[in-house]
């Protein structure tokens, strides 16, 4: 399965009618997460017949915009609105991907989303199956989204 796609198309989609922006994949690479200056990480889990996470890591900044965005505020600074708004963004993106997967016959849950900032900290997944990290580009910087699926059972 072409997970890349499924970011790209996801991501894009949710841009385009929640924040009504665009943003652009970057020329794939093989960036991670940890090797990335990020400030906030938002997940959702993936549970059924494939299991893993979605996330979005992202800068101070970016988050401030997206959540300004969003909600139609500004921000100086992070909180609970932030946590709110990435949670949200992940969500959405993660129910995108879901639903392209249950298309294809595998049915999949999602967990509610968890929010993690900070200066430093890892985000770490048990799952053994793919990887798949897109960059995105907008007007103030870039932010990554990232998918880690096992499929566990196959499609029907």
């Amino acid at each position: 399965m072409d997970y890349r796609k499924f970011i790209i198309d996801g991501t894009r989609e949710i841009f385009e009618t929640m924040l009504m922006a665009e943003v652009s994949p970057g020329q794939q690479k093989d960036v991670q997460p940890e090797e990335f200056e990020r400030d906030l990480t938002s997940m959702v889990g993936m549970a059924g017949a494939c299991r893993g996470m979605l996330a979005i890591h992202c800068p101070k900044p970016i988050a401030l915009a997206i959540t300004g965005a969003l909600l139609g505020i500004e921000l100086d600074d992070v909180c609970e609105d932030v946590f709110d708004a990435m949670g949200e963004m992940a969500n959405m993106i993660a129910g995108n991907v879901k639903a392209v997967l249950c298309n294809k016959g595998l049915d999949v849950s999602l967990s509610i989303p968890s929010v993690v900032s900070g200066p430093d900290f890892q985000v770490d997944s048990l799952v053994e199956g793919s990887r798949t990290v897109v960059a995105f580009d907008t007007q103030g910087g870039e932010f990554l989204v990232e998918l880690r699926l096992e499929e566990t059972a196959v499609a029907a």
